[in-house]
């Protein structure tokens, strides 16, 4: 469950559970304290969320590194199209909403898993790649209520 504040929200976490010890491609969702770091959105598809977070609209080349030989390994990158980066823009609804969770990032550690979001959930809320999933509906009633420091607590 999500809770924010006293309300909680059904999420779906990474197929192999919370771990401790996070690997890249590892499927886990990391146990730890997650800042939230800025949301990107679909404008092609929403109206910009409100939030006090920094927003920003997805554009069709970006892309996240999940490359552990790569210099920019998690990082928001710009990509050519048809390379193996996690697209940002997506065919299914997943990634409408994004919330990008401070993981791996102060400093990044190669192969220590890159790209955890919040982001829309999959109907049945099954499993993500590590990620934190909710249903797209949520992102609505809980964005506007974050403080800009807001942290997500993963246990």
């Amino acid at each position: 469950m999500l809770h924010v504040g006293l309300v909680a929200f059904p999420c779906a976490l990474g197929r192999s559970g919370i771990r401790t010890i996070k690997r890249e491609g590892d499927g886990a969702t990391p146990r730890a304290r997650l800042p939230l770091r800025r949301v990107f959105f679909r404008k092609d598809r929403l109206q910009r969320p409100a939030s006090l977070q920094t927003i920003r609209a997805i554009r069709p080349t970006d892309a996240w590194c999940d490359d552990a030989r790569d210099r920019r390994y998690n990082r928001l990158i710009a990509r050519p199209p048809g390379t193996a980066e996690e697209c940002l823009i997506r065919d299914d609804h997943l990634y409408n909403v994004i919330v990008e969770l401070g993981w791996n990032d102060q400093p990044v550690r190669r192969h220590h898993g890159s790209a955890i979001f919040w982001h829309g959930a999959r109907d049945g809320l099954t499993p993500t790649a590590g990620c934190v999933a909710i249903p797209i509906s949520v992102f609505a009633k809980i964005l506007p209520r974050l403080a800009r420091n807001a942290v997500m607590i993963v246990r």
